[in-house]
């Protein structure tokens, strides 16, 4: 599937927006979808822009990260503009280094700032490597995945849908305590909250043992329509005994490609689609979806 976020992100769950896709609407929550965990918003992106939900809510617990999000909405000429004009070397590399560490940043220039270390390291890491290191010696240089005009389209089309996107700065635990009571009936939460192995390395905001437990007592006492994906490990399985889940293979490119194993879990309200991996789901089968449904007059088609 072709990227839709204007970020690279590790452990972006692109892949699987069909997926949640086909459980919208086949469980009918084309009212507001939710990413606590937002980081690229790949999936968010994708159900806004297809119009598959009417609105989406995006938070991310990172400054930095919201800052990208809040330019997005908010100032994205401004945002596109830097972008188009601003040079990509390992000079102003130093220099938005250097503004990610201000006490009081402005949040444009925070949320350029983000967008450009993002496409211009390794993996999109905000704390990694520039690519191609600082000689510059590299296969891959500092502009290997800094299209300007490619992105600058996929962030203005974005913010055509601003006044659909809800966005937070908050604590996983904190968002739901704020948006949970006022969430319509008809609303699914998609948590992607970072890996229990490999978070420390790739995230800022990285979870101890205590806090995956925490928000996993949170998600299963929900009352809500959820789902959560997390790397397949026996710790996270003993945090959510007997709820029904998909194990399935996934593949990494975070510093390197490796091959991984993750698994999703459901609240039991949710009927899931027949697949073996929920990367099987492709655009054709969304399409014959809403054909069976519209025929059968089983979903409102927009």
């Amino acid at each position: 599937m072709a990227s839709i976020s204007p970020l690279r992100y590790p452990g972006g769950k692109g892949k699987i927006a069909n997926f949640i896709k086909h459980i919208i609407l086949q469980n009918d929550l084309r009212c507001v979808y939710v990413e606590p965990y937002a980081g690229g918003a790949g999936v968010a992106c994708d159900l806004l822009l297809s119009e598959i939900v009417n609105k989406i809510i995006i938070n991310d617990a990172s400054l930095a990260i919201y800052a990208f999000w809040y330019s997005v909405i908010n100032f994205p000429e401004d945002l596109c503009r830097l972008i188009k004009d601003t040079p990509v070397n390992v000079r102003v590399w130093h220099k938005q280094q250097e503004i990610q560490q201000e006490n009081s940043p402005d949040m444009l220039e925070l949320g350029f700032s983000t967008f450009f270390l993002n496409r211009t390291n390794v993996s999109g890491i905000l704390k990694g490597g520039v690519i191609g290191g600082l000689e510059q010696k590299g296969n891959y240089l500092i502009d290997a995945r800094y299209h300007k005009k490619n992105l600058i389209k996929r962030i203005m089309a974005i913010a055509k849908y601003a006044g659909k996107i809800e966005l937070y700065n908050e604590d996983a635990m904190s968002l739901l305590d704020i948006i949970e009571i006022n969430l319509p009936e008809k609303s699914l939460i998609y948590f992607d909250p970072p890996y229990f192995i490999k978070g420390k390395g790739l995230y800022r905001n990285f979870y101890n043992k205590n806090d995956h437990e925490n928000i996993a007592n949170k998600i299963i006492n929900l009352k809500l329509s959820w789902i959560i994906s997390y790397d397949n490990v026996p710790q996270i399985r003993e945090m959510y005994p007997n709820i029904k889940n998909i194990i399935y293979d996934i593949t990494y490119s975070a510093r390197r490609h490796y091959n991984g194993n993750e698994i999703i879990y459901f609240s039991d309200d949710l009927e899931i689609p027949e697949c073996n991996s929920p990367i099987d789901i492709k655009n054709k089968d969304i399409v014959n979806f809403l054909s069976n449904a519209k025929s059968q007059k089983i979903i409102h088609v927009k």
